[in-house]
This record gives C-alpha cells, sequence and structure tokens, in this order.
C-alpha cells in the first residue's frame, strides 16, 4: 500500500486501515484518505489525537483536514474553529514548500486560509471569503516559485476561487477557475482532486444558459458517478446526484433518492458531531 498515492495519487480507493496504527505521518495520510472515502468516524478518531501533536504543521494540517470533513457534511461554523486552529498553531513559522505534496509549512498556511475562506462562503460571508482567498492567495505567491508541491494549493486556490464566483451568482466566471483546478489536478495525478475538480466546474456549467453547456456538464458528472462509486470517493457522488436532478428535472426525483441513498451511508460511517452537523445543515438534503 502506497499512503501518497491513496492520498495525493491515483489510489484514492485503497484500503489504508493498517495505517491508522503507524508515524503520525502515517496516520494523517490514513485520516485523508478515510475522509475523502466517507469514513468520517475513523478519519475523527485519527485527526482529533494529531492535533495535538507537538509538530506545529502536522497538527495544524490534521485540524484543516478534520474541517475539510466538517465542510463536507455542511457544518462550515464548526469547521471554521478549526481552520483557526491551525492558523493558529503555524504561528511564528516559517512557511515554505518542500515536499512534493505540499505536506509542509508552506502547504499548511494555504489550507488554513483556503479552509477559512471556503468557510465564510458556507455562512454567506462573500466578502470576508473574498478577503481570506486574497490572504491566502497572497501566501502562495510568497512560497519559493519552483517549489515541487505547488499544485496541491494552487488546486484549492482555483476550487474555492470559483466556489465564491457560483455563490455570487458569476457561473460564467467559475468556470475558467474549475478548469485550472483541473488542470492543476490532473498533472499531478490526484484522482480525488481532479473528480472534485470535474464537480465544481460541473456546477458553473451546470447553471449556463448554452445547451453546450449543459450537455458537457451532464457528461463530466455521469462520468463523475461512475468514477467516483468505483474509487469509493462517496462524499462526491451525492453531489453529483444532486447537480444532475437539477440539470434532468423529469428525472429529479430518482436522482434526489439516489444522493439521499448514498449519504445515508456516508452519514452511517460518520461520527456523532459529524451527523449532527449534517442535520442541522440547510446544505444537506
Amino acid at each position: 500500500m502506497n499512503l501518497l498515492e491513496a492520498a495525493f495519487g491515483a489510489d484514492p480507493g485503497a484500503q489504508v486501515w493498517s495505517a491508522a496504527t503507524g508515524t503520525a505521518r502515517e496516520r494523517w495520510l490514513a485520516a485523508v484518505v478515510l475522509g475523502g472515502q466517507g469514513h468520517y468516524a475513523a478519519a475523527t478518531s485519527l485527526l482529533g489525537a494529531l492535533q495535538r501533536e507537538p509538530d506545529p504543521v502536522l497538527a495544524s494540517l490534521a485540524a484543516s483536514t478534520l474541517a475539510s470533513h466538517r465542510r463536507q457534511l455542511g457544518g462550515h461554523a464548526a469547521a471554521r474553529l478549526l481552520d483557526g486552529e491551525a492558523l493558529a498553531r503555524l504561528a511564528g513559522l516559517r512557511p515554505e514548500l518542500t515536499d512534493p505534496n505540499a505536506v509542509d509549512s508552506g502547504g499548511a498556511l494555504v489550507d488554513a486560509l483556503v479552509g477559512l475562506a471556503a468557510d465564510a462562503i458556507g455562512t454567506g460571508q462573500l466578502a470576508l471569503a473574498r478577503r481570506l482567498h486574497a490572504a491566502a492567495a497572497a501566501a502562495f505567491d510568497g512560497l519559493p516559485v519552483r517549489a515541487p508541491g505547488r499544485w496541491r494549493p494552487l488546486t484549492r486556490l482555483h476550487w474555492v476561487a470559483a466556489e465564491i464566483e457560483l455563490a455570487r451568482g458569476r457561473h460564467a466566471e467559475s468556470v475558467p477557475l474549475a478548469e485550472r483546478a483541473l488542470a492543476a489536478a490532473t498533472g499531478a495525478g490526484a484522482l480525488r482532486h481532479v473528480a472534485k475538480s470535474r464537480l465544481v466546474l460541473a456546477a458553473g456549467l451546470a447553471n449556463l444558459p448554452g445547451a453546450a453547456e449543459k450537455g458537457r456538464a451532464e457528461a463530466l458528472l455521469e462520468c463523475d458517478l461512475h468514477h467516483n462509486k468505483g474509487l469509493s470517493l462517496h462524499p462526491l457522488v451525492w453531489p453529483c446526484a444532486l447537480l444532475l436532478g437539477h440539470l434532468r428535472p423529469d428525472g429529479a426525483a430518482r436522482w434526489h433518492e439516489r444522493a439521499k441513498g448514498v449519504l445515508s451511508c456516508v452519514l452511517l460511517h460518520a461520527d456523532p458531531v459529524g451527523r449532527r452537523l449534517a442535520e442541522a445543515s440547510v446544505w444537506v438534503p
């Protein structure tokens, strides 16, 4: 088992349970993979312990990762506390990109700031989201130009930039940003990031008036429904189904039922806090 391939490469559906007793870095990578598969309770258990690690970078990455899992269940306010913690753990550190996947102080800094921007989108604070995204972009621009790990923070920056435009109703403006995220993830061979980028791209295309754009969105979503299920990326399956329901109103009820069925399975594997956040969220059907 290659944990890096599972977390950031071509094997996001890998079975990583044995790594739950490995080194701190291995446990964080396992938590990343488990969260991507919707095993939120298992990931939360690992990440909660890692938040108390003496290594501030690893503790920050753990908090940011747990925040992303909370957001995936609609818990943006809860995620904001975790992203704030992630940022605080980095106080006094010099941000550098030295790791091929940005598992370092530079990547952790961008993760925390991008996470805070995403939290602000979910709580309807778009002006704040834009300021936080600008801060994340500035932090990223201040990192070494030829650093090897630029693909991951770059992908996440483009995701959130696109999501800000979607929240503003500027769907056409979101498309090139999502395309850039997709290009960065594809270049890295990071299948989970590719799938998320395609979902963000489809969300922009689905809200454009042209038939060609809507057709492209449907093709992306149908492909991703098949591949995400095969890759065990269940948290990405139900949003794809919801978007297909939006695009195909005649069959919307069937797609909504598909989304609810997958989401029910995901919630069975969530911790109690995650389930409560999902039940209270306006973002979760």
